[in-house]
């Protein structure tokens, strides 16, 4: 299993690395992404403090991917922080997309979308054919969500993504223990966002994922 959106207390997440890592071992994830919400004001230090995490992930048989959730900057800077987060030694960047539920700046998710440093776009939102086009050709994979609120557009993601030939991961965007799945839980995201059993089970492996 996989997780690529989690966050700890580094940002507005609840968990110290390692306890986020530890439990996420226990219920048998075999690679999780730390993507604490970063601007300009953060970025670098983020990915620098993570990077001691990687040998207690290592331990616990867990693969650490240091990354950063680039949250609300505007959208010219997107590229210019994924670069940044990139050269500073970041495994995977996430935009916070235009989700229905925040006052995410309108661009953002063609901004992302159309950069190449950048892997995930979480929970999108009403998201455009044309932005989901540029995801596709630049394989940022769109985010299919467990987050109260945020999943609400779950469906028309799915529907977008499946017209375009987009990448897709599930992810959890965990704050709270609480909100780790385990494998049922997220088989019935998948699912309730309209993806097929079949196409449920390859998303859920993350081999379609051009950075696992």
């Amino acid at each position: 299993m996989y997780d690529l959106h989690t966050h700890t207390i580094f940002s507005d997440g609840e968990l110290l690395p390692a306890e986020l890592i530890r439990r996420a071992a226990v219920l048998g994830y075999q690679t999780i992404g730390i993507t604490d919400h970063a601007d300009r004001s953060n970025i670098t230090s983020l990915v620098h403090a993570l990077d001691p995490m990687r040998e207690t992930a290592r331990t616990y048989g867990i693969r650490l991917l240091v990354g950063v959730e680039i949250t609300h900057v505007p959208p010219g800077e997107i590229s210019v922080l994924a670069r940044e987060a990139r050269d500073k030694g970041a495994d995977i960047i996430i935009v916070h997309g235009e989700t229905t539920m925040e006052p995410v700046a309108p661009g953002t998710n063609a901004a992302a979308c159309a950069c190449a440093d950048v892997d995930v776009l979480a929970h999108p939102g009403l998201i455009s054919p044309a932005d989901a086009r540029l995801a596709r050709e630049n394989q940022v994979a769109l985010e299919i969500t467990a987050r109260g609120g945020h999943n609400r557009t779950n469906g028309h993601v799915v529907c977008v993504a499946r017209e375009e030939q987009c990448l897709l991961a599930v992810n959890s965007d965990t704050h709270a223990p609480s909100d780790l799945m385990r494998m049922a839980e997220r088989m019935q995201v998948a699912r309730g966002a309209g993806l097929t059993e079949v196409e449920s089970v390859a998303i859920l492996s993350g081999k379609n994922l051009p950075f696992l």
